[in-house]
């Protein structure tokens, strides 16, 4: 059996980690195996990559750099954490994929979004999401909000509008696939609405 894999994305402070975490408890309270992880970072390799990639004493990374750390997270990340669990008929809640590196290193940075896709999409080995839900927030509300800012969020408020822009137009693009949530519901608001869509995700593939 082929478990099922669902994405959060969005920009900084919307509130993915929040829900994600409320997903995976709620599934998991309905009797699933649920796999919670994120990217950067959720593997030995990654966590090396995340800290130069986030760390704001990091020194300037050229964005072609900077996109390849990602991919390389990405590429290791879907070998060792998101695939097993995939084959082993889990569910996978992941706190940022694909999209986040299309949207971030390509839209943000100015970079080839399509470029920057093929990169991905190679990296993961093809591996397409069965659902993303995408929280969507106006960046300077969302960046005012956060305290200590890493480097990815401290790059102004014209890139996270590239970003967000972005992330709307993929969802826009592939709309059976994507869930978009207004950020500035409230949390329980939020949930119910992805638990409905995710309850349904699972019962049409069942059946």
């Amino acid at each position: 059996m082929t478990g099922w894999f669902v994405v959060f994305e969005g920009g900084d402070g919307v509130g993915k980690s929040t829900q994600s975490q409320l997903l995976t408890s709620w599934l998991a309270a309905a009797g699933y195996t649920v796999v919670q992880t994120f990217e950067p970072g959720d593997c030995a390799l990654g966590a090396k990559i995340r800290d130069i990639l986030l760390n704001p004493q990091t020194e300037d990374i050229p964005p072609r750099a900077e996109a390849l750390l990602y991919a390389a997270d990405k590429a290791a990340h879907t070998e060792q954490v998101i695939r097993p669990a995939l084959e082993r008929g889990q569910i996978v809640i992941c706190d940022r994929f694909t999209d986040s590196m299309i949207a971030y290193q390509g839209a943000g940075r100015v970079l080839a979004t399509s470029e920057i896709a093929q990169l991905a999409q190679w990296a993961t080995a093809g591996l397409v999401p069965d659902l993303t839900i995408l929280l969507d927030l106006d960046p300077e509300v969302a960046i005012s909000g956060l305290t200590q800012l890493d480097r990815i969020e401290a790059a102004g408020v014209g890139f996270h509008a590239r970003v967000r822009q972005h992330f709307l137009d993929l969802a826009a693009a592939d709309p059976k696939r994507y869930l978009v949530i207004p950020a500035r519901l409230s949390v329980a608001e939020i949930a119910t609405t992805i638990q409905a869509r995710v309850m349904a995700l699972i019962t049409d593939s069942a059946t």
